[in-house]
């Protein structure tokens, strides 16, 4: 095991490593490419704002259906066989997609992706604290949490130039060799832990599955990732997966090469904030809830001031407003390791599904309200555009009101119990995660 503060395993821990991030990588490709070929889809099927929001409705919202029994196979099965289960449905929905010319296909194949989507991120994330010191898995899952927005880069510029030039079905169908390759690779070089550290736990009852899920969302510490996540990554998901571009074409009258200009920018402003949010996790770990907080503010105070011009707003601000949504990914990491820390390993992966769905819901709600009120608007237009972003205020005022209670009861739980702040690698329930 990785008590030395050193990755393990010879070589084979960063192997494994760098499979679970390619993996990664390629789902969110997958993930975020109906949303870069937003236009193209509606107009392929003839469909609305509304319609077109559904078809990833549909997507987020099996996505968060298969949080918790992803988060079960995860614990029971191991990370391996389920990223190359990941892998299969990637595959067949992204294929599904390219031969789509009717709704009914379309849905089928976003189920698959989301399915796929689901239990791959559990699975990434399983692997990070059974590979790597307890010390560094902050900064690990920061790392590759930021390493698979790289997906976002391939969706936004490689496979829009192939949508763009080869056609829809080409276009899909190169998405869906990349998640046959991924799901070959994991089978060939991911183990669930060094040295066949790792058993297959027992089966469990339905009720003592009730019982452990019922035990994890009890801990405060689940609570507070699950709202922190909430708070600060559905601004920068509902952008990413769907309304970014075209928001930016329609709305704020760039060109396709200007917005995915800008999207590439986002991906790499996550990748340099990312390690810098893991080294602050990692160093303060009861301070945690404010790096959240301080997200979540400067979310809303960007969001205003672009939405405050009746016109376009000026470029500086739509990068400004890139920058601080790419903090997004980053913040809501600190959601799972506040997770981590609360949870003991046993219960890890249901913890960090669990977690996860906090943004993913936020994400589904609005993204569903945003395309009906563009609908009711008249379609994608700048007002209606102005009009449904403002949806993402309540949920923002949720977020904020639920770290602070969820912190509250962590701190009193801890005060009650007498627990001294531990360090970061610490994993026993009623730990630091209240700050």
């Amino acid at each position: 095991m990785a008590g030395n503060g050193e990755l393990v395993g010879h070589g084979r821990g960063w192997a494994v490593w760098v499979v679970g991030v390619l993996a990664y990588i390629v789902t969110v490709m997958q993930r975020t490419s109906l949303g870069d070929a937003g236009l193209e889809a509606a107009r392929r099927f003839g469909i609305t704002p509304g319609v077109l929001a559904a078809f990833v409705f549909i997507q987020v919202a099996v996505y968060i259906a298969a949080q918790t029994p992803a988060g079960l196979l995860v614990d029971r099965f191991g990370p391996r066989l389920m990223l190359v289960v990941s892998g299969i449905f990637l595959t067949a929905g992204q294929l599904v997609l390219a031969g789509a010319t009717a709704l009914d296909q379309a849905v089928l194949a976003r189920i698959l992706v989301g399915l796929g989507d689901a239990v791959l991120f559990v699975a990434v994330l399983g692997l990070v604290p059974r590979w790597f010191a307890a010390r560094r898995v902050p900064l690990i899952t920061q790392l590759t949490t930021i390493l698979g927005q790289l997906g976002q880069i391939l969706s936004a510029v490689p496979f829009l130039i192939l949508l763009h030039h080869a056609g829809w079905s080409a276009a899909f169908g190169f998405a869906a060799a990349g998640s046959a390759l991924v799901a070959l690779l994991a089978a060939v070089v991911v183990r669930n832990a060094p040295g066949g550290g790792w058993s297959a736990p027992p089966s469990m009852s339905a009720r003592e599955v009730g019982r452990q899920l019922r035990a994890v969302w009890g801990r405060p510490g689940t609570r507070l990732g699950f709202f922190g996540h909430m708070g600060t990554q559905f601004s920068m998901m509902t952008f990413a997966l769907l309304w970014g571009v075209p928001y930016l074409e329609s709305a704020q009258h760039l060109s396709a090469s200007a917005a995915g200009a800008l999207m590439t920018l986002f991906v790499l402003c996550t990748i340099c904030i990312g390690p810098v949010v893991g080294m602050l996790t990692s160093r303060h770990p009861t301070r945690r809830s404010w790096l959240l907080l301080a997200v979540i503010v400067a979310d809303a105070l960007t969001w205003t001031a672009v939405l405050a011009f009746p016109g376009p707003a000026p470029r500086w601000l739509l990068v400004l407003l890139i920058v601080v949504l790419s903090a997004g990914g980053p913040g809501s990491v600190i959601g799972f390791d506040i997770a981590r820390t609360s949870n003991p390993r046993s219960n890890l992966g249901v913890a960090q599904s669990m977690v996860n769905m906090g943004g993913f819901l936020a994400t589904l709600l609005v993204l569903a309200v945003m395309g009906a009120v563009m609908t009711a608007m008249g379609g994608f237009t700048p007002e209606a555009f102005r009009v449904a972003w403002l949806v993402q205020y309540p949920v923002w005022l949720v977020a904020v009101i639920g770290v602070l209670v969820m912190r509250r009861q962590a701190r009193g739980l801890e005060a009650s119990r007498g627990v001294v702040p531990p360090r970061p690698a610490t994993t026993l329930a009623g730990s630091s995660a209240a700050r």
